[in-house]
């Protein structure tokens, strides 16, 4: 079938079009293909990646994760260290290094070294995910900051540590973080304020003889 003038002059311009911008559209294609299959490569990746943070919680778990009031066995300490360095170099983003950071914390408390301790804290804090997907448990959060003023508060850092919590909204914590502040004010010599911050946890919740203790001594002392 023959083509009128008119549709010759349209394939023509077809033609030219495809011969001027063709390659620029093949490779604009290639481009979105190939941010498609990266994006579902690194999805991929991804999942891998959690799989094998997983498996490396899972383990140290099983070494850290004791009985109340029982210490983590000896023999475990060397490969708890392990997990957690690996966890932290090799899966930094995940959830897993912040709560291997955690174990790591509470080794490093038992082993009586307080440096590390408080290192393994601030690098949790320092490495917290913010955003719509990906945020960090905000409990997890005031756990660290709590146990970061404790540590503190043991080095003797006492104005540091009540800075550090004057700053922090303790919610379902929030006795603790009482119980603490009394603490920190009682090293400091303040009874008043350490028996008002004590009374401040028993009335948020905290009826531990512990605190009662220290409120009997402080009531006593007056």
């Amino acid at each position: 079938m023959a083509l009128s003038a008119a549709e010759e002059e349209t394939l023509e311009s077809l033609k030219r079009w495809w011969h001027e911008s063709g390659r620029l559209l093949a490779l604009g294609i290639a481009v979105v293909a190939a941010v498609y299959f990266g994006w579902q490569f690194w999805q991929s990746s991804q999942q891998s990646a959690a799989a094998e943070a997983s498996a490396v919680y899972d383990r140290l778990s099983t070494l850290a994760v004791t009985n109340p009031g029982e210490l983590i066995p000896a023999e475990g300490h060397d490969e708890i260290r392990q997990l957690t360095a690996e966890l932290k170099n090799e899966h930094s983003s995940s959830v897993y290094a912040l709560y291997g950071a955690l174990f790591a914390a509470r080794l490093a408390v038992e082993t009586d070294d307080l440096a590390t301790a408080r290192q393994e804290l601030e690098w949790l804090l320092a490495n917290t995910q913010s955003g719509m997907f990906n945020s960090t448990e905000p409990t997890l959060i005031r756990l660290a900051q709590l146990r970061l003023g404790q540590v503190m508060l043991a080095s003797g850092e006492t104005d540091e540590a009540l800075a550090l919590i004057s700053t922090v909204d303790g919610q379902a914590l929030q006795s603790e973080f009482d119980e603490l502040r009394g603490d920190i004010y009682l090293a400091q010599g303040n009874h008043e304020q350490a028996l008002a911050a004590y009374e401040s946890a028993q009335g948020a919740g905290n009826m531990s003889p512990v605190l009662q203790m220290k409120m009997s001594e402080l009531q006593g002392s007056r």
